[in-house]
């Protein structure tokens, strides 16, 4: 069985500038995905898929392959599904693929491994990506209206305990796993995927330079311990 990795990675973050080569301690942010790549044996290929040379540079230094990425698969509203797509178009014959965000530090090789194996062992699954807990129950949410006043979601949940609501998860933001050529039928989020369990600790988005930090923290803390 043959597997490639795929990171999109373009150039343009609005928020973050440079984002995903960014210096996340010591590293660019993008190292750390292709390393935990790396690391699993998982893949023959390691592909990052990019608009930008800088971006493109860096990947190369890391051990990574690139190719080039189509201006019209480079804006603000192309999903990483279409990357992916225009990545196994070039990249052919391999079995299953995943697609791993460029800004996932956080990523265990562990749970590369647990999402093919899951991927293999299920025939009748499209998909397998990683997932969380909410750190709050969803279920006890409200909104802010209006007039500056609350509103609950859920308003018949108010009076149950936290404990007797029933857990959801939330995509971890970290990697895909599909199978190459195969069509889904169904949403990510729905019946043909397997959901590949991650603690929270190991989870972060970086959409912000609060995230940012948030992650630098996280992460220093964690490799302290030796968790990571």
């Amino acid at each position: 069985m043959s597997n490639i990795a795929i990171i999109p990675a373009r150039g343009g973050s609005k928020r973050i500038p440079k984002k995903n080569i960014k210096n996340f301690l010591g590293k660019p942010l993008i190292a750390y995905s292709i390393e935990t790549a790396q690391k699993s044996k998982l893949f023959e290929k390691i592909v990052v898929s990019t608009d930008d040379e800088e971006i493109a540079r860096v990947a190369l230094d890391f051990g990574a392959e690139v190719l080039k990425r189509p201006k019209e698969l480079a804006d603000d509203f192309t999903g990483t599904a279409e990357v992916t797509a225009h990545a196994l178009k070039e990249y052919t014959g391999f079995e299953f693929a995943c697609t791993i965000y460029a800004t996932a530090p956080f990523l265990q090789s562990i749970y590369l491994k647990d999402g093919l194996e899951e991927l293999k062992q299920n025939k009748d699954a499209v998909m397998a990506f990683g997932v969380t807990t909410f750190d709050y129950p969803i279920w006890r949410s409200f909104r802010i209206t209006e007039d500056n006043r609350c509103e609950m979601f859920w308003r018949e949940n108010f009076p149950k305990r936290s404990q007797d609501l029933e857990e959801a998860y939330h995509d971890a933001g970290q990697f895909y796993w599909k199978r190459a050529g195969a069509k889904n039928d169904d949403i990510s989020f729905g019946k043909n995927s397997i959901p590949i369990k991650i603690p929270r600790y190991l989870v972060q988005d970086i959409d912000t330079l609060e995230d940012w930090k948030r992650a630098e923290v996280m992460y220093k803390v964690l490799k302290d311990e030796h968790t990571i």
